[in-house]
């Protein structure tokens, strides 16, 4: 079996990779992914005033904070123009056939690597018993697949900011690979705006690379079959609700085309819509990080919601001193704790629980909101934003435990995917950036 077959066998595909011509300058290109930084209109101030006229992955995404605002329709329009325009006026080199291997520097010391490639979006399954090759890690929320369908449905090109997690602690791919082609000449390398580390790329299309992996993701299908001969090769860990919304932009335009599929006037087996560009990140990574997705509650107290999650939770609520106490609390191991950041006011509430924090939060979270329909919920990254937004009137942080990676695959195919929104692969800033692209429609 030849290594296109085995990828083909495994939901993977070599893809076409567009990368901009001029790659003297990518800091103003590559831009974070557009559901980082949901409350802080500020940064996405700074991002386009820092890419100016330059031609900017900006101008092909549309950043969640900006996602109810007025205007939508224009916004969507002038995404369509920019992609377009980068396809016809030489933006782009001539397209690149392999996967990308890529070291991302962060600014907490720390060097992540990836794998770029395309999965076959007919092997990802988001609902909670798949069994599918590809699977969900949280919770989807289907309310918020439509308006991302808005900007995918017929784009010319896409940029991804999913990240595919694989369970390889013998490091076989990944790292592996990087160690064959770090050596060449990358194909690109560049700074990061907003002090978020760097990021080079190396391109992977070599026969022997490509056969070699092959035979890695082969080995790693392998130790991931359960007895029922079901395999669990990739975890979506970054991006999961964009990974849900190319299956369903996909599953739409397959539907649509059946008919001209079997008159002979499409080719649905290949089409670049099936596919979806991703970075595959090894779960054992010592770059990669797991980091809890913090609450934040607009409309409601800090005593009124630690009073609550106390008499539905258990335990008792006891104040901090500062907020590196209660960081410090929070996150000690074998306990289960929540940190409350008010205006004026910090605290945690200390229950006796060892299961998985998120699961146990976010139930309880839901029943609230719906006895309070005059409070909104968001989900942040990072502690700083926890507590910057703690300050505000009316509004109350939810600081949650480090999330521990060890036996990740196995909670996942054992129990189905985790509440929503339950970890993040990194601190805000080192998530992926746009950089990559490849032809859609």
């Amino acid at each position: 079996m030849n290594h296109t077959d085995t990828f083909k066998k495994f939901a993977l595909s070599v893809p076409e990779v567009l990368l901009p011509q001029d790659k003297s300058d990518l800091s103003r290109w590559a831009v974070i992914a557009c559901d980082q930084f949901t409350q802080d209109r500020n940064y996405w101030k700074k991002v386009a005033a820092y890419a100016g006229e330059k031609p900017s992955t900006l101008n092909i995404i549309l950043p969640e904070v900006y996602l109810d605002d007025a205007g939508r329709a224009e916004r969507l329009s002038a995404i369509r123009v920019h992609m377009k325009k980068y396809l016809e006026s030489g933006i782009f080199a001539p397209a690149v056939r392999g996967f990308v291997y890529i070291e991302r520097k962060t600014a907490y010391g720390r060097t992540r690597k990836g794998l770029v490639a395309a999965i076959d979006l007919d092997s990802y399954d988001w609902k909670p018993d798949s069994k599918a090759l590809i699977r969900a890690t949280e919770a989807t929320i289907v309310d918020r697949i439509p308006p991302r369908m808005e900007i995918r449905r017929g784009a010319p090109i896409e940029s991804p900011h999913i990240m595919l997690l694989v369970n390889d602690p013998g490091k076989t791919l990944v790292e592996s690979i990087g160690k064959r082609v770090r050596t060449k000449t990358p194909l690109y390398s560049t700074n990061l705006m907003e002090n978020s580390g760097s990021l080079t790329g190396w391109q992977v299309s070599s026969e022997t690379d490509l056969d070699y992996a092959a035979q890695a993701v082969e080995g790693l299908a392998n130790d991931g079959r359960a007895k029922d001969g079901s395999c669990f090769l990739f975890a979506v860990g970054d991006g999961n609700h964009s990974l849900a919304t190319a299956k369903a932009v996909w599953d739409e335009f397959r539907k649509a085309h059946e008919a001209d599929e079997r008159a002979g006037k499409i080719n649905l087996e290949n089409h670049p819509a099936r596919f979806a560009l991703v970075e595959i990140v090894n779960l054992y990574d010592e770059g990669l990080t797991f980091e809890p997705i913090h609450r934040v509650l607009f409309g409601t107290t800090p005593t009124e919601v630690s009073e609550y999650l106390a008499k539905r939770l258990g335990g008792s609520v006891k104040k901090a001193d500062s907020g590196a106490q209660l960081e410090k609390m929070v996150a000690q191991k074998g306990e289960t704790r929540f940190g409350f950041v008010g205006s004026g006011a910090l605290s945690y509430l200390d229950t006796s629980d060892p299961a998985l924090a998120v699961s146990r939060l976010q139930p309880v979270l839901d029943d609230f909101l719906t006895s309070n329909p005059g409070v909104r919920i968001d989900y942040i990254h990072g502690s700083e934003e926890v507590f910057r937004l703690g300050k505000e009137t009316d509004t109350v942080s939810i600081l949650l435990p480090p999330v521990e990676k060890d036996s990740f695959f196995t909670t996942i195919a054992l129990g189905g995917p985790l509440p929503r929104k339950s970890f993040s692969m990194g601190e805000a800033s080192e998530k992926r950036f746009y950089m990559e692209c490849r032809k859609l429609f």
